[in-house]
């Protein structure tokens, strides 16, 4: 196989450094093993940021995704680690990672964690008529 899991996550320069833009990415196929029965847990990732001097590499972000495939781990831990490692790896001005768990049980849980870089403020957005 070409690739495997991994937890190194590699960036590149941001291009626009000037600008604060967001980025946004869907990871349809997250999964963890319930860390109490074994049994794995499904989400939908929903990864928002504003890059300051560099951005996640796509390919990287899919192959640390997929090292969680094995691992147990509580929805509220896995959703505050990963985005600690990419806050870490792209140091952004401000990112949000929203965990969107499949149900279970018949209950649905949805994690959404941020970081804002000190004295980072978003912009006034655009109200057009």
């Amino acid at each position: 196989m070409p690739s495997a899991p991994s937890k190194m996550l590699e960036i590149f320069p941001n291009p626009q450094t000037e600008r604060d833009y967001t980025v946004r990415i869907r990871v349809p196929e997250f999964t963890c093993l319930c860390p109490k029965t074994g049994q794995p847990d499904f989400a939908e990732l929903t990864l928002e940021y504003v890059p300051d001097r560099v951005c996640v590499e796509l390919k990287s972000l899919k192959t640390y995704v997929w090292s969680y495939r094995d691992e147990g781990a509580f929805h509220e831990a896995v959703t505050n680690r990963i985005l600690t490692d990419l806050i870490e790896a792209v140091e952004p001005r401000f990112m949000r990672l929203t965990a969107d768990f499949n149900v279970r049980g018949g209950i649905y849980t949805t994690v959404v964690a941020e970081h804002r870089a000190a004295g980072w403020q978003p912009p006034v957005p655009v109200q057009l008529p």
